[in-house]
């Protein structure tokens, strides 16, 4: 009998690397595959903007070239949107969807404040350890250059929002959607706007969670992730 294919998605400026721990701990039960994004852990970028119809035609390739009929996907922040957009695009290909830190809600105001975050110059200055970590994480290709783009694509959201609250209310794929409770990147509004959206989700607030992928409630995602899916 052959396992339930579940794909895990990382985060902007993440990669597949920092999935590895929770794809070791779900390996026995499910078929679990990680891809990296273009432009992330070492994935050529791409001739055209990043943006998320771009990475879900990406997910959709990845699964057509690997032969996966149907996928659960769990998404951690940016790749929890583009697990909704996918499905809102191809909702014959996603099975069930885990969103976690998912930031949703976007405008010019939150794009301008988020990608402010992104200024290598002073990620290098504040965090050098960080930095570090992004240039190892992401070579051959130049961290900055992942930095920049990926604030182009948030200036961007920030106009033309992918997916809009009505959006969410065609989506009938079943969702979970988990927030953590130290969070203080994604508001609980925006969180519980797509929850309340869509017809068929659940949500969860996951104890002892920061936004970071690395300081997760490893056991609680586990408990969540195999009681729903």
């Amino acid at each position: 009998m052959s396992l339930q294919p579940l794909l895990l998605l990382h985060g902007a400026i993440g990669a597949a690397e920092q999935l590895e721990n929770l794809k070791a701990e779900l390996s026995d039960k499910y078929d679990v595959h990680t891809m990296n994004f273009s432009g992330h852990g070492g994935k050529p970028f791409p001739e055209e903007p990043l943006s998320i119809p771009l990475f879900a035609e990406e997910v959709h390739q990845y699964l057509e070239d690997n032969g996966i009929d149907k996928v659960s996907i769990f998404g951690y922040s940016m790749g929890g949107y583009v697990a909704m957009y996918l499905a809102k695009k191809h909702p014959e290909k996603v099975d069930k969807i885990i969103t976690l830190a998912t930031k949703y809600y976007w405008d010019e105001a939150t794009a301008i404040k988020e990608a402010k975050m992104l200024n290598p110059d002073v990620i290098e200055q504040k965090v050098p350890k960080f930095a570090a970590a992004l240039e190892q994480r992401h070579a051959p290709n130049d961290w900055k250059e992942l930095l920049s783009k990926t604030a182009d694509m948030l200036t961007e959201m920030g106009q033309h929002n992918p997916l809009i609250v009505d959006d969410y209310k065609t989506i009938n794929t079943p969702s979970m959607i988990l927030l953590g409770d130290n969070d203080k990147m994604i508001t609980i509004e925006e969180t519980y706007d797509v929850y309340n959206a869509l017809p068929h989700a659940v949500s969860a607030t996951l104890e002892n969670t920061q936004h970071p992928i690395e300081q997760v409630n490893m056991a609680k995602l586990l408990e969540y992730i195999n009681r729903f899916i």
